[in-house]
């Protein structure tokens, strides 16, 4: 499932500096790198591990600065991803050929109808036999035994376990690209108690495995329970435990079923069923993602889901978009008729993002959604109460301000009204004569941010500054002091691992003395 995003792990200074740039760049014309993408692509983008590249181009002040380039759709770093080319650069048959090569290289060792033939075996084995590799994350047969011998193995596997498999694999904890953080009890059976509560009987699971997990268990114990579930999301671990009419392997950025026609057929006739009446799409991507593939995808989403609607029909697919509050601007620019919910969604796997003593008060992550505020109850034992004025429920701080006339809080604290600014404003914020608005006390001015960022000149960029070589060794230096200090430390955790990994070792031989060895 996805969180934290933005950059996962933000202090509540970099998530108030990561709003007012979102805010900032809306004002005054966006600058840095752009993707650019519609909804009447015309042509084939070139294809990466992770599917269909998208096109971006950097951008200064609204206006395109270099040529555009293709790059992956999932990864914003390219040490997960290096896929590199210009739009106009032509290639060799030979580039193309080892491209081609490469990318089918890194497609999972089986097809998803393999795992289920491989599920089904092992669950048909004897208790003692169920073994499950931690250190290759997979299911084992007793003809891999052999290949694990010196892994991290799990005996033992029972079916409870198999029906939580968000709970034996790992979380890709990359924020960038799989940002696999993952609903805490209480958040995800909020939203499955809100899905019942108004009416809805299936439940497209784009990117958060946990809720469909949560919903399977619920309709396996309970007889009355006929909520029904389809999970789409880019990890194909999940291939393992789910049947292909329950999951599809897919990338939200760039909507790529990676089996093809076969996935895109089993999503349709999900959405489409009984002309889509009851059916909710509840989406958790990655926060560092890009907002408007995102859109894009949710638009494509809509748009089948409409296909068998009757023509004079103007609703739309109903949609629980979970990210940060701070994208709220970017996120009704493409959908207006979305409104955030005060909600504050929590996960397990995430230091600042939970309740209790180890996370932070408030999570910055609302669910967006088109379904009207005054019909979603939240609970008030976790702090929420109904606005009269607004028709909407909202968190106990956030306080009704007479002139916005309006609940105006986003964080979760009470905010202030700024008259010069004709808005209500975070608390830690000041009017600054210089911009004209308010921001954060040690912010940079309007003025500075044309200029360069060495010296504060007007007339020049820092790459252009006289100052930029001379302030450039320093850093250089800097960085390999940081650099070195991280090596050490690396070798220290990795020699302790190492350590730590054989006295485990000898403790379970010690423990599973006269227990079946996985090689035997």
């Amino acid at each position: 499932m996805a969180a934290p995003r933005s950059e996962a792990g933000v202090t509540m200074a970099e998530e108030e500096a990561a709003a007012a740039g979102v805010e900032a760049a809306g004002r005054s014309g966006r600058s840095g790198v752009e993707v650019l993408v519609s909804r009447d692509t015309s042509g084939s983008p070139p294809q990466c591990p992770h599917g269909p590249t998208l096109l971006f181009v950097k951008v200064n002040q609204g206006k395109e600065e270099a040529r555009r380039f293709y790059a992956c759709s999932a990864c914003r770093d390219r040490k997960d991803c290096n896929f590199f080319q210009w739009e106009d650069e032509k290639l060799s048959e030979a580039r193309l050929a080892a491209r081609e090569i490469y990318n089918r290289r890194c497609r999972p060792p089986l097809s998803h109808k393999q795992y289920v033939e491989r599920y089904r075996k092992f669950i048909e084995l004897p208790l003692s036999q169920r073994k499950f590799c931690q250190t290759c994350q997979q299911l084992l047969l007793p003809d891999d035994w052999g290949k694990h011998c010196d892994h991290q193995v799990l005996y033992d596997i029972s079916i409870a376990q198999l029906k939580r498999p968000s709970q034996l694999l790992y979380p890709l904890e990359n924020k960038k690209t799989n940002a696999q953080y993952l609903f805490t009890d209480r958040s995800c059976q909020f939203l499955l108690d809100l899905i019942s509560t108004l009416g809805f009987r299936k439940v497209l699971c784009v990117g958060t495995p946990r809720l469909h997990e949560l919903i399977r268990l619920k309709a396996s114990g309970d007889k009355e329970s006929d909520v029904k579930s389809l999970l789409l999301d880019i990890d194909f671990r999940y291939s393992q435990f789910y049947t292909e009419e329950s999951f599809c392997h897919y990338n939200m950025f760039n909507h790529h079923f990676f089996d093809g026609k076969a996935g895109f057929e089993t999503c349709r006739k999900f959405l489409q069923e009984d002309k889509g009446v009851g059916l909710i799409l509840v989406t958790d991507p990655p926060f560092g993602g890009l907002v408007e593939p995102l859109a894009v995808t949710f638009r494509k989403f809509m748009d089948m889901w409409g296909e068998h609607q009757s023509p004079d029909n103007n609703k739309e697919l109903p949609l629980f978009w979970i990210f940060p509050y701070f994208f709220e601007s970017r996120i009704l620019q493409f959908f207006p008729s979305f409104s955030m919910l005060d909600y504050q969604v929590d996960y397990d796997n995430h230091a600042l993002y939970k309740h209790g003593k180890t996370g932070r008060k408030q999570s910055p992550v609302r669910i967006f959604t088109n379904i009207p505020p005054n019909k979603i109850i939240l609970p008030a034992e976790e702090g929420y109460r109904f606005c009269a004025v607004c028709q909407r429920y909202v968190s106990l701080e956030n306080q009704h301000c007479e002139i916005c006339n309006s609940c105006t809080s986003k964080d979760g604290r009470r905010w202030k009204h700024c008259l010069l600014c004709k808005k209500c404003v975070k608390p830690s914020w000041i009017h600054c004569s210089i911009c004209n608005y308010c921001a954060l006390p040690n912010h940079s001015c309007a003025g500075a941010k044309d200029g360069c960022f060495i010296c504060g000149e007007a007339d020049h960029k820092r790459t252009k500054c006289p100052n930029f070589s001379a302030s450039k060794r320093p850093n250089r230096a800097v960085r390999k002091q940081k650099q070195k200090k991280s090596n050490k430390m690396k070798m220290e955790t990795t020699k302790g691992q190492s350590m730590n990994h054989a006295i485990v070792t000898r403790k379970k031989k010690k423990k599973k003395r006269g227990h079946q060895h996985p090689c035997s």
